[in-house]
């Protein structure tokens, strides 16, 4: 008996959008059917935001080398992947949701023929806050940040979920849009 895969639900969205904290609100409230993947990246496991699997840079360029990721891109000085179990749990008929990346969805789309973009935005008053209260980063880097989220536009096709207000708005939107429901803020 043939399953059918499972969708690819990649969250994609600029730096203070709130990808992590929406991520984590759903996470908590979603019922089963539905895996959440974590990233790979060259961060320290403290750096704060998503809940990751840290590499040091040698050890991911090893498992890069070895086809350990099914998707793998550079931002920001970090490397990012995703690992071949995404592709696993597919193939399995789950659901998995993965924080993405802007700049290689059509990376993600070539790979993950059932890719759903689901793009999280803020206006740019609160981005910056945001990214100031995080601490990460100086005033250029932000800047550089808030310039580049600027210059974005979502595909078509993507679902946009604008997350200026409380997280259980955008939330419980978010959530509504992984169940199915077809929902957003």
């Amino acid at each position: 008996m043939s399953v059918e895969p499972g969708t690819l639900w990649y969250v994609i969205g600029p730096s203070g959008a709130g990808k992590d904290s929406l991520l984590a609100y759903v996470r908590q409230r979603l019922p089963g059917g539905v895996v959440f993947a974590h990233r790979y990246i060259t961060r320290p496991a403290g750096a704060g935001g998503e809940n990751h699997v840290a590499l040091s840079e040698e050890e991911f360029a090893a498992r890069e080398a070895s086809g350990c990721f099914a998707l793998c891109w550079r931002r920001h000085g970090l490397a990012y992947g995703l690992g071949v179990e995404v592709d696993f749990w597919l193939a399995q008929g789950l659901d998995v949701v993965v924080n993405g990346s802007r700049s290689s969805l059509p990376l993600a789309a070539q790979h993950f023929p059932m890719l759903r973009p689901l793009w999280v935005t803020a206006s740019p008053e609160i981005l910056a806050a945001r990214l100031r209260r995080r601490g990460r980063e100086g005033e250029a880097a932000i800047e550089r940040r808030l310039a580049e989220a600027a210059s974005f536009v979502p595909s078509a096709g993507c679902v946009v979920l604008v997350n200026d207000g409380e997280l259980a708005q955008a939330g419980d939107a978010l959530l509504g849009w992984l169940q199915g429901e077809r929902c957003i803020a």
